[in-house]
C-alpha cells in the first residue's frame, strides 16, 4: 500500500494556458480577463469538490461493512461540514456517539467479539480504518486512517460510482450479494459434510454425520422417558445404532445397563477348523490361545491413534484420554463415540477371524462403567460399543478375554492407564480408596458377565492390566488381587482370572498366589523394544534369543511405542523413561552411532525383502516360543500408521503369517542368511 497526503488541486492543461499564437495587446487583455475568470471559477469549483470531499470522507463510519448507510438518510448525507473548528469538533463527538450505537463489523471483530478499532500487532502506532467497497472502474478497495493520512492499495480506481448509487439501489444490490454468498456457503458446508461424513483425521469438532440409523425406523421418540432422553440409554442420541437393540429399558445387571442387548444369542459359531465351536470346551494348556488386541480403542493410545493426539503442541499436554477429553470439552462426546464406533466394527471382527485368530482381548478403561469427581471421561459411553463387540466375536465364534487396562487412579502412571503421570491405585495416602474403587468395579463387571450368555464367549476376566509392581509395595498388590479374585469368583464368574505378572521376575511367581481357589492365569509381557540390552543384539542372536528364552517381542526402533515426545531407546534419545528406570542416552543398537529408525519407521513398500524376510521370521520366532505355553495375543490389531504393531498392516506388507495358525518358522529350524540387511535397523 502506498502513503500519500491530501490530494493536489487540478491544473489545467488546455491549449489557453499554453498558446503560441500572436495576439494583439487588448486582445491579450481580453484574453487575460477571460483567463483570469476561468481561473477563479475553476480553483472555486476544485474547492467545493474538495470540501465535499471532505464531507463525504469525514461522514464514513469507523471499520463498518454493511448495507446501505445504517440509518443515514439521503438528507444527512448531504448535509455540509463546517469548517469552523468548535463546530467541527462538536459534531466529531456527536459522529463518535452515533457511530457507537450503530452496528460494527469487521474481521476482529467477528472472531475476537473485540472492539471494531484495529490494533497493529507488535505495539505499533494505533490506527482505527474505515473501510468502503471500489466502484466504478474497479481497481481495489481503499482504506482511510485516522492518523490523517490515506492508506491506499495500489491500482485502486476510487468509489465514486458507489456512493452516488441511490439508497434504494445500494440496499438491492447488497441484499442481492448477501443471498448470493448464503447461497454458496449452504452449497459448500453440504460439500464438505459430505466429503467429512467417513471420518477425518481431525477430530476437534463436533460429528454432524453418521450411520443410517434404521434400527430406529418404527421406533418413537416418545418411547424414550423424559429423564432418559439425552442419556447412554437415548438411542436417538448414540452415534451408531448398528447392531444394538433399540427399544428402551433400564433394566440393569449389577448396576450396568442391559440396555442394546439381545435377547437371544447362539453360540455354535466357530473361529477356524483347528478350535472348537464357542459351546465345546477349549482345552486351554494343551492347545495354544492365538489371540489379539484391540488397542487404541476403548483405551487410547497415542502411538495406535496419533491422529487424536499429534495436532496439539508439546505445550498443550495432551498425552492420554485424559487430557485429550478435557482438551475437547463439549466436542469430546461425539468425536470419542465416532470413534468407539467405527475404529472398531463388524468387519474388524470377521478381519480378525480370517486372520487365523481364535481370542480377541479386549482393553477398556474404567469410564467405560463409571466416572470419578473431577473426571473430564463420558461415563458409560463406551459401555454398549464394549457389548456390542462382545456379540461380534460371539457371532465369529471368537472367545473374549475381558482386560480392565485403565484402573481408578491408575496402576502403572502410563497413558494407557487413561491418566499419564502418579500412580494413585494402592499408592500415596489415598491409595485404599482408589483400591476399594477398583473393588467396587469388579464387583459390578462380574455380576454383569456372570449371566449364562456370556458363559462360553468370555474366556479370560482380566484384573489389572500392568500394574507397575517395581514402584509399588508388592503386599498390597497381592492382598488386592487375591480380594479381587474372591469377589468376581463369589458373583458367580467360572470363567479363567487373569493378573499381570508386575514386571517381577517370573520365578517369583512360582510360590505367590498359590492355593486362592481360582483358576488364576499370570498375564506376562516381554518386548525387547523396552530392554536396552536385548536390542544390542544382531538379527540372528535375535532370534536365538527368542527360541532359547520363549521371549515375546518384536522389535522395533521407534518413538511410536514410547508415547509423545519421549524418544527411542535404539538411537539412544530415550530422555524420559516411560516404563520407569534411568534415561537411555547412549546408541543401542549393534553398530553403535550408526543406530536409525527411519528405515524401520518407513512405509512397508519401501522395506527391502531382506528386512521382510528378518521381521516374518522375528515374529513366527515369538509364536512358536509362546506357543509352547499356553499361548500369546499379538499387540495390537490395527494402528493409524505403526505397521510393526498393527497385525492388519503387518500381514497386508508381508512380515505377519497370512494366517495366524500357519507360521512358516519354527524355533528348531535353521535360521537364514539376511543377506545384505544391515544390523542398524
Amino acid at each position: 500500500m502506498r502513503r500519500h497526503g491530501r490530494r493536489e488541486k487540478h491544473t489545467s492543461n488546455d491549449s489557453a494556458n499554453s498558446a503560441t499564437v500572436l495576439l494583439s495587446s487588448d486582445a491579450l487583455a481580453q484574453l487575460d480577463q477571460l483567463n483570469r475568470k476561468a481561473d477563479e471559477d475553476m480553483k472555486k469549483k476544485a474547492r467545493k469538490e474538495e470540501i465535499k470531499q471532505q464531507k463525504k470522507e469525514k461522514k464514513k463510519k469507523k471499520y463498518i461493512f454493511e448495507s446501505g448507510f445504517a440509518g443515514d438518510s439521503e438528507k444527512e448525507r448531504e448535509k455540509g461540514w463546517e469548517s469552523s473548528g468548535d463546530i467541527q469538533r462538536k459534531k466529531r463527538r456527536e459522529k463518535d456517539r452515533e457511530n457507537e450505537k450503530k452496528r460494527l463489523v469487521s474481521g476482529a471483530y467477528l472472531e475476537e467479539g473485540r472492539s471494531p478499532e484495529l490494533r497493529t500487532r507488535g505495539g505499533g502506532r494505533r490506527r482505527t480504518e474505515k473501510y468502503h467497497g471500489g466502484g466504478g472502474g474497479g481497481g481495489g478497495d481503499d482504506y482511510y486512517f485516522s492518523d490523517g493520512y490515506d492508506y491506499e492499495e495500489e491500482g485502486s480506481a476510487g468509489n465514486g460510482c458507489f456512493q452516488n448509487w441511490s439508497k434504494r439501489k445500494k440496499i438491492i444490490v447488497v441484499v442481492g450479494v448477501c443471498l448470493l454468498l448464503l447461497a454458496i456457503i449452504i452449497a459448500v458446508a453440504i460439500i464438505v459434510s459430505k466429503k467429512n461424513g467417513g471420518g477425518g483425521k481431525h477430530p476437534d469438532g463436533p460429528v454432524t454425520t453418521g450411520p443410517s440409523h434404521s434400527e430406529l425406523d418404527g421406533i418413537s421418540p416418545d418411547s424414550v422417558p423424559p429423564d432418559a432422553k439425552g442419556t447412554h440409554l437415548d438411542p436417538f442420541s448414540w452415534y451408531d445404532t448398528a447392531d444394538f437393540n433399540v427399544t428402551y429399558t433400564d433394566e440393569t445387571v449389577g448396576g450396568l445397563p442391559i440396555m442394546g442387548l439381545n435377547s437371544t444369542w447362539d453360540d455354535s459359531a466357530q473361529a477356524n477348523e483347528k478350535v472348537p465351536a464357542l459351546d465345546k470346551p477349549f482345552p486351554y494348556g494343551k492347545q495354544p490361545i492365538r489371540g489379539v488386541n484391540l488397542g487404541g480403542w476403548l483405551s487410547m493410545e497415542p502411538f495406535i491413534t496419533p491422529s487424536f493426539f499429534q495436532r496439539y503442541s508439546a505445550r498443550d499436554n495432551v498425552v492420554d484420554e485424559y487430557t485429550l477429553t478435557k482438551r475437547l470439552g463439549n466436542a469430546g462426546k461425539p468425536t470419542l463415540e465416532k470413534h468407539y464406533a467405527t475404529f472398531v466394527n463388524e468387519q474388524s471382527f470377521k478381519e480378525i477371524r480370517d486372520a487365523g485368530f481364535d481370542h480377541v482381548r479386549i482393553p477398556y478403561g474404567y469410564w467405560v462403567v463409571t466416572t470419578y469427581d473431577g473426571d473430564p471421561y463420558f461415563a458409560k459411553m463406551g459401555w454398549r460399543y464394549l457389548l456390542r463387540a462382545i456379540e461380534y466375536c460371539r457371532k465369529f465364534g471368537l472367545r473374549v478375554n475381558l482386560d480392565l487396562h485403565g484402573v481408578p487412579g491408575s496402576q502403572n502412571g502410563w497413558n494407557h492407564s487413561g491418566r499419564q503421570g502418579e500412580i494413585k491405585w494402592l499408592n500415596g495416602d489415598d491409595g485404599a480408596k482408589w483400591g476399594q474403587r477398583a473393588l467396587d468395579l469388579h464387583d459390578q463387571l462380574s455380576k454383569f458377565f456372570a449371566q449364562p450368555r456370556y458363559k462360553n464367549v468370555i474366556a479370560l476376566y482380566g484384573l489389572a492390566n500392568e500394574p507397575m509392581m517395581l514402584k509399588l509395595d508388592i503386599e498390597p498388590v497381592l492382598d488386592w488381587t487375591t480380594k479381587a479374585a474372591d469377589i468376581v469368583g463369589g458373583n458367580g464368574m467360572k470363567q479363567k482370572i487373569v493378573f499381570g505378572d508386575g514386571f517381577l521376575k517370573l520365578s517369583k511367581w512360582s510360590s505367590i498366589l498359590q492355593n486362592t481357589g481360582h483358576d488364576l492365569i499370570i498375564d506376562t509381557h516381554q518386548y525387547t523394544i523396552f530392554n536396552a540390552d536385548l536390542i544390542k543384539l544382531t538379527h540372528k542372536k535375535k532370534l536365538e534369543f527368542v527360541c532359547d528364552s520363549w521371549v515375546d517381542l518384536i522389535t522395533k526402533s521407534s518413538t511410536k511405542g514410547s508415547g509423545v515426545g519421549v524418544g527411542s531407546r535404539w538411537t539412544g534419545t530415550m530422555d524420559k523413561n516411560p516404563i520407569g528406570g534411568d534415561p537411555v542416552l547412549t546408541p543401542s543398537c549393534p553398530s553403535g552411532k550408526q543406530c536409525s529408525c527411519d528405515a524401520a519407521n518407513a512405509d512397508p513398500s519401501q522395506y527391502s525383502d531382506s528386512y521382510k524376510k528378518w521381521l516374518r521370521l522375528y515374529a513366527e520366532a515369538q509364536i512358536s516360543a509362546f506357543e509352547k505355553g499356553w499361548g500369546w495375543f499379538y499387540w495390537t490389531w490395527d494402528s493409524e500408521s505403526a505397521a510393526q504393531w498393527s497385525w492388519k498392516k503387518g500381514m497386508a506388507a508381508g512380515i505377519l503369517p497370512a494366517k495366524a495358525y500357519e507360521p512358516e518358522f519354527k524355533c528348531g529350524d535353521d535360521i537364514p542368511d539376511f543377506g545384505d540387511l544391515p544390523e542398524n535397523y
